[in-house]
């Protein structure tokens, strides 16, 4: 029987979302332009990183990371940083659906699309604490799968919004 193990960039994956984790927590007390410049830091590295997590073998269709993150406590992390990104904190998102069909521009959030990764890595950081090494692998290709299909466009989505705010003012 052989012993499963974390790859290095499994590894490096884990430790960056737990970084991620950790700075936008530390919100509230941050500078805007300190925040921004570790957001620009961070989110490229977790893009390449969960690129580079290798593609999930046959996952069971009822696995999934259990959800650790209340309500009151993603409320808290989104409004820190709303309040630190102030009038920045808005943009015009274009890679919405619905602007196919429209011609009003449509909003987005600075503060909704890093907590909802933050919800996302949360959730998998507090799970891999408590699992045994098999358990993080699969969870791993659970957060892999989700990448794909859901967070990595509004990952992409706010490193533009937070790059024209470094960068555009």
């Amino acid at each position: 029987m052989t012993e499963s193990k974390l790859t290095p960039n499994q590894l490096a994956f884990l430790a960056l979302a737990n970084e991620y984790c950790q700075a936008l927590e530390g919100a509230a007390e941050a500078e805007k332009d300190e925040f921004v410049d570790a957001m620009l830091r961070l989110l490229p590295r977790i893009y390449i990183s969960a690129s580079d997590l290798p593609e999930p073998m046959m996952i069971d269709e009822e696995a999934y990371i259990p959800q650790s993150l209340d309500e009151d406590y993603y409320e808290s992390v989104r409004r820190s940083v709303e309040v630190l990104m102030g009038e920045d904190d808005t943009y015009l998102e274009v890679f919405e659906d619905d602007m196919k069909y429209s011609d009003t521009p449509i909003g987005a959030s600075v503060a909704e699309g890093l907590a909802d990764l933050f919800q996302v890595l949360y959730n998998l950081t507090e799970h891999a604490r408590e699992s045994t090494v098999d358990t993080i692998l699969l969870s791993l290709d659970v957060a892999k799968e989700d990448f794909a299909s859901y967070w990595s466009q509004p990952l992409c989505n706010v490193l533009r919004a937070l790059n024209a705010i470094k960068y555009q003012r």
